[in-house]
Order: C-alpha cells, then structure tokens, then sequence
C-alpha cells in the first residue's frame, strides 16, 4: 500500500476544542495518566471544511438528513410535473437512508447521507429515464463524481444499498496530548447592562470547563486507493494531486471550532513530519509519548526530539523505508505540500 502519513506536534492554549456529554474536555487515559484528547470525528469535520474553502470545485460533499428538496429541485430542473418530482424525490431519498415518518417539519430520511450535487443530478437524470428508483440507483455510476473528493477520502457507509458504499482512503487517530492534563473550571460571571445601578451583584453567574495542551496528531493516506475505481480514478493525475495537496493543507491546518468565540484556541502546528512509503501499512508514533512528558518549560521542543527518536528507532528496528520523508518548520509549507504532491500518480 502506497501510503502517506502525516505527524504533527501542535500547542493549543486554553480551549475545550470538542466536548462530552457533560460540555466537558474529551479525555483518556494513555501511559497511565489522563490526556488531554481532541476525537478523530471533530477534526475530521473542520479538515472538511476548510478542504471546501481550498478547492470548492473538488469538494462539494455535504452530509445531512435533507436530501429531500435538493432531489425535488433536480428532478423539477429536468422537467418533471410537481407530483411526479415529489414522488421521485421521496422514493430515491427512501432508497437511499428511509424517510422519516416522525419528521413533521421537512421531509427528511433517518440517517445522514454524504452527498454531491454532481450525485443529486446523476440520481435524478437516471430516476427520469426509469421512473423506478431502484432501478435508478443501479443504473447511476458514482464512480463517475469529480466534485466529491471528500466523500472518497473520508468514506460513506449506505446501510440500505451496500454498492453506494465508499470505503474512507483517509485514516486518523484521535488527538492525545503528550503530557498530563487536569481539565480546569473557569468562573465567570456577566454583567445586566440595563440593571439598576442601585443593585449590585452580576446577571448571571456559570461555569466551563477547558484545558490547555500540546497534542500529538496523525494522519494518513491511501495513495493507492485514492486512485483505484472505486474512488478517483475518474479524475485526471493534476486533479488528484489538487485532491491530495489540499487534503495535506487542510489537514494541517484546520482546527475545530468549539468555543471559536470565547476560547479561539487557532494555532498552527510547531512540527509536521511527512511520510510516504510504498509498502506496508501506516504507522503512528504516537509512543513516543507513552511515557508523559513533564515539564515546567513547555512541551513543543522536547516533543519534537521524541517524535524524531521514535521515527529513527522504528526505522532501524524494522527496516522502515520511505520514499518521501520531510518535515516543517525544516522546509516551508508551500515545498512540503510541492513535495508530496510529486509522489502523487
């Protein structure tokens, strides 16, 4: 497997970046301490984004439970009566994910379906050659998409029609910081700004939860089957090596966006070590920190001579070899991006 792997050291200050389900820091325990963690989930959406405002021709995907009325208005588009586009849309749609029989407000289906609009108009152009949307959905080719790059790289699972099926060419692990982490409680209280000058006291008074942390996080790639058929195989190589430098770019430099407001935790990384090899399966370093740094003088620089001892040994232990192997700040980012995307077929 030809693959990419990125590694990236990256100091956030005081910030709950994703939370659980009691508004607090995720963590978890690794090395037998408790980290500071960030879950694959919610950084992945913040690379969807910011891929979307990079190459917007290239990702179009959008995941909802309203497939309904973007079905409705392509079949309108391509001349069907208003019953007939309803009927259409709310078959395709209960093909696809279920309509929802609880929804009142919109027409919705049960489950989130990643999307393109390049799908929406290749579902609704094969419904109206057959008017049978089972048919339909066999007859419309997704292999075909050249606005769903991020569908291909970050996966789609279609319980009810397995063939619609991608499977992600992208891999990541959930962020963990490399030292131990205690969240902390900020107190604040606000200010009534009509309220009688005579009364004294605050508006409201609450609390949040938050922490600070430098995090280790990884990234990788399928190269080969980025490419194959069942991905972006329609794509020409220079529209794949726009997929790939943006996906690298993105994934970089995209952060999420809980607490943007009250907490902007926007850094960018202080290391990025890239990888491409040509056989074998990715590999993180996340043990380098298994054992938790302490320090009362920053974590950035000692992370960074962890990571690069833990790459070494792996590479002299087992023989790991790479074809590309550069890291940032050691090049700048416009020749590291130039650099993975040559490995690019």
């Amino acid at each position: 497997m030809k693959h990419l792997e990125l590694h990236i050291l990256q100091s956030v200050p005081v910030s709950c970046l994703n939370r659980d389900d009691l508004n607090s820091p995720k963590t978890a325990i690794f090395g037998g301490v408790q980290r500071a963690r960030v879950s694959s989930q919610s950084w992945k959406r913040a690379i969807r984004e910011l891929a979307k405002e990079i190459a917007p021709a290239l990702f179009q995907g959008e995941r909802t439970k309203l497939i309904y009325d973007p079905l409705f208005e392509a079949l309108k588009e391509l001349g069907l009566a208003q019953d007939k586009a309803i009927e259409g849309a709310r078959s395709i749609a209960d093909a696809l994910a279920k309509l929802d029989a609880k929804s009142t407000d919109k027409v919705k289906v049960t489950t989130l379906y990643f999307m393109s609009p390049m799908e929406i108009r290749a579902l609704a152009k094969s419904y109206a050659e057959t008017e049978d949307a089972k048919k339909a959905l066999k007859a419309f080719d997704a292999k075909s998409l050249k606005d769903a790059a991020d569908i291909a790289l970050f996966g789609r699972m279609v319980a009810t029609d397995h063939s619609l099926t991608v499977e992600a060419a992208a891999m990541f692990s959930h962020a963990l910081s490399v030292h131990k982490v205690d969240n902390e409680i900020d107190f604040f209280s606000a200010v009534d700004d009509l309220q009688d000058k005579s009364e004294a006291g605050a508006g409201m008074t609450s609390t949040l939860e938050f922490n600070s942390a430098t995090y280790y996080r990884f990234a990788a790639l399928n190269l080969d089957m980025l490419a194959d058929d069942d991905h972006l195989a329609a794509l020409t190589k220079a529209e794949r090596q726009a997929v790939v430098r943006t996906f690298v770019e993105a994934t970089i430099k995209a952060i999420p966006g809980a607490r943007r407001y009250t907490m902007n935790g926007n850094t960018l990384p202080s290391h990025v070590l890239g990888v491409i090899r040509s056989h074998g399966h990715p590999i993180q370093l996340v043990n380098a920190f298994e054992s938790p740094i302490r320090s009362t003088n920053g974590y950035a620089g000692r992370s960074v001579e962890l990571l690069q001892a833990e790459y070494q040994r792996l590479k002299e232990t087992w023989g790991l070899e790479a074809s590309f192997e550069q890291d940032i700040p050691t090049i700048g980012m416009k020749a590291f991006l130039d650099g993975v995307v040559a490995h690019v077929d």
